[in-house]
């Protein structure tokens, strides 16, 4: 559809002139740029209605249908406002209608205002035409063009109505003179027309339908929102109280702050005493380093007596070799030794053993010798003499070992 044809539905501050025709109701001629705007005097009432700031182009118009709008009405009346909903749309308790100065860019410059009642039933087809009233006084004085538009309780225009006067009817409005002629071509015009309106309702029906699944979407998206409101409610009641938890954080810190703040003065003053400790301290230390050097020197000196010590005990160890291998000697024959005086001992004992045997014989042949000494004196006297000749030298044989 062309986009001239509807012009009350575009999103630009525009005045429209009207012409009337009995057969079509309205019809825009031409139109001109809006460059002046002045603030309306908008109705004093207990309760402002919910206004918006947005934009007509984030508008949409077509979800109320206002009916028989007159091109003007007389002053000093009563004009009551006929609407119709569209099929998907649902009204709620803080919607209104309002009369505005066209070239108006947001809800809030309104002139005038009335609160929408609710039909009873709004399923009902016939519940769906509702009017309203706006009452004389306060109505606009001037001859500037208005409108009606639907607001809803979100500030969101929801229908617009076209462009209308408040001034007095003039015979040139009623009375048109013109000739047969004439009147075929008005007719032939009018028919033309006519098929354009059939075309204009057409392309309304179909943008109805549109308007019906962009209604459900936008009810999607109302949703949506008063979702997203609840969420924001919640996280600014979270924001409030993380901020009173930050406040009360934000005192402890200044409280801890002071705190700091005297411990370190003290700490400042013990600094001062660490230093001073610091100073003695140092001077300590050098005499402790110079002790140092000195024990250094001793040290040194300790470790070149420690290192002729070493060798002295080198040496010692090399005589203690020695020694001990004088020792293995020693004990090597002492141990020949001892075989050796066991070896005496053994052959002692056994010249002692003979000795006792000999004496046993000794005794024998003394008694012998008695026997044969006085048997035969010369023979006993020589062998008797023989014998102890041997016995002696047995005997003095044993003294020596």
């Amino acid at each position: 559809m062309p986009a001239n044809k509807w012009p009350w539905l575009e999103p630009s501050r525009i005045i429209w002139k009207i012409h009337y025709n009995s057969s079509l109701g309205v019809c825009p001629i031409h139109m001109k740029q809006w460059n002046e705007m002045q603030t309306p005097i908008m109705e004093k009432t207990i309760e402002d209605p919910p206004t918006s700031a947005v934009l007509l182009d984030r508008c949409h118009f077509s979800q109320v249908i206002f009916n028989s709008v007159e091109k003007f009405y007389v002053p000093g009346g009563d004009i009551t406002c006929y609407y119709t909903f569209a099929e998907h749309f649902i009204p709620r308790r803080k919607d209104w209608i309002g009369i505005f100065r066209v070239g108006w860019k947001t809800t809030r410059e309104y002139y005038t205002f009335m609160w929408v009642a609710l039909p009873s039933d709004i399923n009902n087809k016939s519940a769906k035409q509702q009017e309203v009233q706006f009452k004389a006084y306060y109505l606009p004085k001037d001859d500037e063009y208005y409108q009606f538009c639907y607001v809803d309780q979100d500030g969101v225009v929801r229908g617009a109505s076209i462009p209308f006067q408040f001034r007095p009817e003039s015979e040139e409005d009623i009375l048109v003179v013109t000739t047969k002629g004439k009147v075929e071509e008005i007719e032939q015009h009018n028919e033309e027309l006519c098929k354009e309106n059939q075309e204009l309702k057409d392309s309304c029906a179909s943008l109805q339908k549109q308007n019906s699944s962009m209604q459900a979407e936008l009810q999607r998206k109302q949703e949506e929102l008063e979702t997203l409101q609840s969420i924001n409610k919640k996280l600014e009641q979270k924001v409030k109280e993380q901020k009173t938890c930050w406040e009360t954080e934000l005192l402890q810190l200044k409280e801890h702050n002071l705190k700091v703040s005297s411990e370190n003065e003290k700490m400042g003053i013990r600094v001062d005493q660490l230093q001073a400790q610091l100073s003695t301290q140092e001077k300590e230390m050098e005499k402790l380093v110079q002790g140092d050097q000195d024990k250094a020197k001793q040290l040194e000196h300790l470790k070149n007596e420690n290192d002729q010590l070493f060798l002295s005990l080198t040496e010692q160890r090399e005589q203690q070799k020695k020694l001990q291998q004088i020792v293995e000697d020693m004990k090597q024959k002492e141990t020949t030794a001892a075989k050796k005086q066991q070896e005496l001992m053994d052959e002692n004992f056994d010249l002692s053993r003979r000795l006792s045997e000999n004496k046993i014989i000794c005794d024998v042949l003394q008694r012998e010798r008695e026997r044969m000494e006085r048997e035969n004196d010369v023979e006993v006297v020589w062998y008797g003499n023989s014998h102890l000749e041997r016995s002696s030298r047995v005997e003095d044989l044993t003294y020596c070992f």
